[in-house]
Parts: C-alpha cells; structure tokens; sequence
C-alpha cells in the first residue's frame, strides 16, 4: 500500500480543509514534519489550534474566488467539512476549485457504510459521487465510528445508568489521530491521474454498548449499567435534554446504524498504511477517563 512511496511528497503542498477539526487538526500537525508545506483552509481568520508551521489560507464559501486563492499551488487536498447541511454543497465547491486549480489528487474523509437514506452517511455518498466523476486521482477514507461519540453520554455514564438505542448491535470504534495518521499516508502515497482508492478504517475490534459499559465499569472502580431505549424513547431523551431536533435526528440515525452492526467491520488497513496498529477501546477510554467520572 502506501509507505513505498512517500518519496513522491517532496516540497509539495497540500491543502487541508477541516483543519481545526478533530482529524484535519492532527493531521496537519503530523504533515509540519515532512517535507511539505501544509496549508490549512479555515472559515475563521482568527482559528486557533493550527498546528504552528503550517500555512493558513482563509475561505468562504460564498465568495468562490477565495477558494481558488487558498487552492493555488496545491497539489493535493485533504477533504473534510463538519456535519451540517451546507456540506454537500461545500464539499462539492471544495472538489470543483480543486480540480479547477489543478490539484492531482483529493482525499476525502467519508463514513463507512452502506447504500442508506440516513444523513450524515447519504451526504457523504452524494459527495462520493460527485468526486468519482472528477478527472484527478481521488482517495476516499471510510472510518468506522469516533470513539468521542461516547462523550455525549458522559453525564448518564457518571450516574452509572447508561441508555440508548443502540440495542445489541455491535460497533468498531477508531481513534481520529488514527484517522489521521491514515490520512497523511493516503495523502503521501504515489497515485495515477486516474487513481480511485477506497480505505475502509475500523479499530481492532467491535463492541456492544454492555461491552463498552462492562470496560468502563472494570476503568471507573464502580458500576457502569447499560440499558436500552426503544428509538422513540430515545429521540423524546435527547430532545428533553435540550438538543436541536436537527442534531437529535443525527443522533437516532447514528444508533440505528449500531443497532444493525453497520459499523461492526473489522480491517486491518490503518496497520497496512500507517505500519503501526490502531488504538483500542479500552487504551481511548484510559486516555479520557476523566471525562467519564
């Protein structure tokens, strides 16, 4: 796979939109270190958390030549957009500049999954489908779940009675600086003009909520109990807890997709493109322990 060829990065740039993000901020840290010149796209010109040595290039959407501007000279672009329902269009104006600018190869960070008519998964599809017909070499990364989706829960976990929608199916969860770190190799691998690639990235194995509630217990000292809610049950929970009806459906869509085991692959790919294995569960939960108390 990748690490072959990361000779052909030499002196380039590469553009990362989403560079405050969780993976676009890590990534363009690990990227200051090779010989390359990382430039980070923000909407913010007053962004903080940019890895220092990297480029900053402000943008916004609804001027399209600052699009152009921050994508001068690039020859990659790392692709990455917080969920939101401008991201298709956005992500689509991103991959247009791109391509327009001349950059030879996208990476784009997706989900993993399948054909489905749930958001944020059917947005990335959409997305998918408009690079693939693009003419430049493209690299789509297919992560399992973020482990920091279990942050959402921290309160109820810390009372000790734990609930969801997510019944018993079973999830794969993947640490975003492993993301991250497949990112960088992705972006530094030696592609075809008419190179497609797809990385499906999981962790080491998959959980159910009892099993991630079980390991939390054995970490905490104390009891973790993980009880399940019906999807109606759920969505009036997350409303009652003040969230945005937007942000609530997300949510409901995201524990179905656990509740059928959607994201319950198992890959060996961040090994095969990073040479290092992903983080576990039970390492992330020691590492944002504190979170949970």
């Amino acid at each position: 796979m990748p690490n072959e060829s990361l000779q052909s990065a030499s002196t380039s740039r590469i553009a990362i939109a989403g560079s405050t993000g969780r993976v676009g901020a890590e990534l363009t840290r690990l990227l200051t270190a090779d010989p390359i010149t990382p430039v980070a796209l923000t909407r913010r010109p007053d962004a903080t958390g940019i890895a220092e040595g990297a480029e900053i290039a402000v943008i916004d959407f609804d001027r399209p030549e600052t699009l152009a501007s921050a994508l001068s000279g690039a020859d990659r672009l790392f692709l990455s957009h917080g969920t939101s329902p401008r991201q298709v269009t956005n992500e689509i104006a991103l991959i247009d500049a791109a391509v327009s600018a001349g950059v030879r190869h996208i990476v784009k960070l997706s989900a993993l999954g399948p054909a489905t008519r749930l958001n944020p998964f059917a947005w990335h599809m959409e997305i998918e489908a408009h690079l693939a017909r693009q003419p430049v070499a493209s690299t789509v990364l297919r992560p399992s779940a973020f482990p920091d989706i279990l942050k959402r829960s921290a309160a109820e976990i810390a009372t000790g009675q734990w609930a969801s929608a997510a019944g018993n199916g079973r999830v794969n969860f993947i640490d975003t600086a492993d993301i991250a770190r497949a990112a960088r190799a992705a972006l530094l691998e030696e592609v075809w003009p008419w190179s497609q690639r797809a990385y499906h990235l999981t962790g080491s194995r998959a959980w159910t909520m009892a099993e991630v509630a079980a390991e939390l217990s054995a970490q905490l000292g104390r009891p973790v109990t993980y009880g399940h809610r019906s999807p109606e049950e759920q969505h009036a929970a997350l409303l009652a807890g003040g969230l945005p009806p937007f942000v609530a459906e997300l949510l409901l869509g995201l524990d179905q997709v656990f509740r059928e085991s959607v994201l319950g692959e198992t890959t060996s790919t961040v090994e095969a493109l990073t040479g290092t294995p992903p983080k576990s569960l039970p390492q992330w939960l020691k590492e944002n322990l504190a979170a949970f108390r």
